[in-house]
């Protein structure tokens, strides 16, 4: 994927107001939401794309079997047709790469990260009507199947949708965070749960490589039109709107936020208020 180019300002702005719109939906969309990041991303990505992304991934649900049976039973189908007829697994080299995030991308090229290999996984399944679901363990997204209780059944998508076992689900996050597994950890992601993780992704990519700090701003941006969010997304955008050159919005930013944390942490606020008047001194 060439270097990212960015829809107008018109699109974006229209991309904004349908994410937000989506988000706050009873039952919000995880494909539509992921498109709709994919779409701020990639300027090229239109209506049509967007629609063609839905029907494949409509097409693939079609090829599975009709209702396999039992957890397990779904895991392996999903593992036959995505992992092994279609090749979709990821590689080391996928967290280098920001279209390894962007769900049509993904769909594309049959690689990405574990949490955009998980959607596709969940997607396809939930068009067949498997109990499926994303499990966050620490650092690694996989898919479960069946009650998260009860009977449950992960997939690892990165792996080409290995069917894991206890053992296997423990060295995960062993290897992750040094910790054993908690019986919390396997609990279902919800749908902005999982897209507020996608964003995380882009924002991280954007953070080590300054020279795309727009990727960054814009997954911030949509980050905080979720309705629950860290509140600390306020101060990033804020520096990286000073980052980019905006001193007048990001001072703005930096006020703002000091007035949020300045009833629980005021030697905090005074920062944020000296940095405001730093940005603003750039004016000059």
């Amino acid at each position: 994927m060439p270097a990212p180019r960015p829809p107008s300002p018109e699109r974006s702005a229209e991309l904004r107001r349908r994410f937000a719109e989506e988000a706050r939906c009873e039952r919000p969309g995880l494909s539509t939401l992921c498109l709709l990041v994919g779409a701020e991303a990639d300027g090229a990505l239109d209506e049509a794309g967007m629609d063609a992304v839905e029907m494949e991934l409509d097409r693939l649900a079609g090829e599975l079997p009709y209702r396999p049976g039992s957890p397990h039973a779904w895991a392996v189908a999903l593992r036959e047709l995505l992992g092994e007829r279609y090749g979709f697994h990821g590689v080391p080299g996928d967290y280098q790469r920001l279209e390894s995030s962007l769900l049509h991308e993904v769909l594309r090229r049959r690689r990405g990260l574990p949490i955009l290999l998980s959607v596709v996984w969940m997607e396809v399944a939930r068009r067949a009507g498997a109990p499926v679901y994303g499990v966050a363990l620490p650092g690694h997204f996989v898919v479960g199947f069946g009650e998260a209780r009860a009977g449950q059944v992960l997939a690892d998508p990165f792996d080409g949708g290995r069917v894991l076992t206890g053992a296997d689900a423990e060295l995960l996050v062993a290897g992750a965070t040094g910790a054993p597994l908690d019986a919390s950890m396997l609990t279902p992601a919800g749908v902005l749960d999982v897209v507020l993780r996608v964003l995380n992704n882009v924002r991280a990519w954007s953070a080590a490589r300054p020279e795309h700090s727009g990727v960054g701003l814009w997954a911030v941006e949509l980050s905080l039109l979720l309705p629950s969010h860290p509140a600390r997304l306020r101060y990033e955008r804020a520096q990286l709107l000073v980052q980019r050159g905006d001193f007048r919005n990001g001072a703005r930013e930096l006020e703002a936020y000091a007035e949020v944390v300045a009833g629980v942490d005021e030697p905090t606020a005074e920062r944020l208020r000296s940095q405001a008047r730093a940005a603003r001194a750039l004016l000059n």
